[in-house]
């Protein structure tokens, strides 16, 4: 049975990833992201509390924070989304590690997912994303492909806005060397292609060598109603 870390987050730390990432976010985040930081309210020199940011989100969007022990199967993931619940830890990261961890902790789930969460349209997004995963509940290729869109979207999603590149994907948003590495010229920038990203496996222990750029937020919402279709005819559901 999993157990929850107890260990109590680390200020100092939380200051740290808090303080360069904001600061190195300015000119790379979307405007929604940015403005959810501040709605939130998140701040550098407050850990934030499950009780109280999910107390925040309840208000902003009927959202609220579950606290879970580490890594959720994709199937229960998608199932807390579609009751408007965002699973998260409450483990922080060390000294050590400030660069690269290989299990998602509290500063990814809060920092990196929370604000968008607290974005009303962008939260209608992810329960409707919920729902579908409960649809296709003990389908794993149904589940995979869900997964998929999840990953090159929430997770790893660019856009652009008022012409220039912009992160809205919870898994560059709080990743310092990430969200630099998409500036380069080594990552592959590609259109959004739901059909491309349906039959593109991806590797968590890596930095991602692909991303997809959606137009705008409107155009990633239209994508859920060609979803269901998408992964009805590759995952063979009855």
């Amino acid at each position: 049975m999993d157990t929850i870390k107890t260990n109590l987050p680390d200020p100092a730390v939380w200051k740290i990833l808090f303080e360069r990432q904001i600061e190195n976010l300015q000119d790379k985040a979307c405007r929604a992201y940015l403005d959810g930081i501040a709605r939130i309210g998140f701040r550098a020199d407050e850990v934030p509390t499950l009780e109280g940011i999910s107390s925040r989100l309840t208000e902003l969007t009927g959202w609220r924070v579950q606290r879970v022990p580490g890594i959720v199967e994709a199937g229960e993931f998608l199932r807390l989304l579609s009751q408007r619940i965002f699973p998260s830890t409450y483990f922080l990261r060390n000294m050590s590690q400030l660069d690269y961890l290989e299990e998602p902790d509290m500063f990814h789930d809060l920092f990196g997912h929370l604000p968008l969460v607290g974005d009303p349209a962008f939260s209608n997004f992810y329960e409707k994303l919920g729902r579908f995963g409960e649809k296709f509940a003990g389908n794993t290729e149904a589940i995979d492909r869900l997964e998929r869109f999840y990953w090159y979207t929430v997770e790893f999603g660019l856009m652009e806005e008022n012409g220039n590149l912009r992160i809205y994907g919870s898994g560059i948003l709080s990743s310092y060397g990430e969200s630099r590495f998409v500036y380069t010229d080594e990552p592959e920038i590609r259109n959004f292609d739901l059909e491309a990203i349906l039959n593109l496996p991806f590797d968590k222990s890596q930095i991602q060598p692909i991303y997809f750029v959606v137009p705008s937020f409107d155009f990633l919402f239209e994508q859920l109603e060609l979803l269901e279709e998408k992964v009805m005819e590759q995952a063979s559901v009855a």
